[in-house]
């Protein structure tokens, strides 16, 4: 036992000096002004009129995203779920094999997709068709935001689906379930767990991140997950950019209670 203890202490410090230690210095500068004093102006920043439409665009792009990624995502674990293991493991890698490159250069590389004089306006230049304006887009940045956290949907989902006992599903259709009865009764609410833990997975990071909307919005798109980025970098503002994490941190920790409620074995996040 006590050589456990000793093997968990590097563990330990670096989740004390990477977590808590952060976390920690958020909820003091969030929770107080230049003096030190204690207010509640730096939560009440997420009140004015510039930072309720950074959020209010934050959530309807990750809820447009999620959807999306929902729809993209299930029907294929369904098909993931049924094909032999050798073949469903290579499907899965090809989707997870991008997730191995940095995330930054991810995004950049849609950025040159994009833009003005990318690749995309380069072959409908070539077949006569009329350019589009891509890049500093709302859909630019859900396109991004869909590339970048779909395999975070998938996994989950076809988790849950490829732990489903097929004998249950053989007998349904043994007592004359047709194929809409067998996924509306069975599949779907076996589904559940994993797909709580998809959404949460894919709307967290969309609702917080601010590289995808930066490079793909440009100056022109702010979301919070911005903001607060501004706030720190160029602001020099610690307070107000902590503040406006903590309300955030209402979110994700609303996500994990989510988690906690329908997902109480962990079968949506284990992979």
């Amino acid at each position: 036992m006590k050589n456990k203890k000793i093997l968990t202490g590097p563990y330990l410090l670096w989740v004390i000096a990477f977590t808590i230690i952060p976390l920690l210095m958020i909820v003091y500068y969030g929770l107080t002004d230049t003096t030190g004093s204690f207010t509640l102006k730096n939560l009440a920043a997420i009140t004015t009129p510039e930072n309720l439409k950074a959020l209010g665009l934050a959530l309807l792009l990750s809820l447009v995203s999620t959807l999306i990624c929902l729809i993209l995502s299930y029907p294929l674990a369904m098909i993931l779920s049924e094909k032999k293991v050798n073949q469903s493991s290579f499907i899965v890698l090809i989707f997870v094999m991008p997730m191995w490159m940095n995330f930054l250069l991810r995004t950049i590389a849609w950025q040159n997709l994009l833009e003005k004089n990318g690749v995309i306006n380069m072959v409908l230049r070539f077949f006569h068709l009329p350019e589009q304006a891509l890049i500093n887009t709302p859909y630019a940045i859900v396109l991004g935001m869909v590339y970048n956290f779909l395999p975070f949907m998938i996994l989950p989902i076809y988790n849950v689906l490829s732990k489903i006992d097929k004998d249950v599903l053989f007998a349904a259709r043994d007592l004359g379930a047709n194929s809409i009865q067998t996924f509306s009764k069975i599949i779907f609410p076996l589904s559940i767990p994993g797909i709580i833990s998809g959404i949460t997975m894919v709307f967290v990071p969309s609702l917080t991140t601010f590289v995808i909307s930066d490079l793909l919005g440009g100056s022109k798109i702010l979301l919070i997950g911005n903001v607060i980025e501004l706030e720190f970098k160029q602001g020099s503002n610690w307070n107000v950019g902590s503040g406006l994490s903590l309300v955030l941190m209402i979110f994700i920790i609303a996500s994990m209670a989510i988690i906690a409620k329908y997902d109480k074995d962990g079968e949506g996040t284990a992979f």
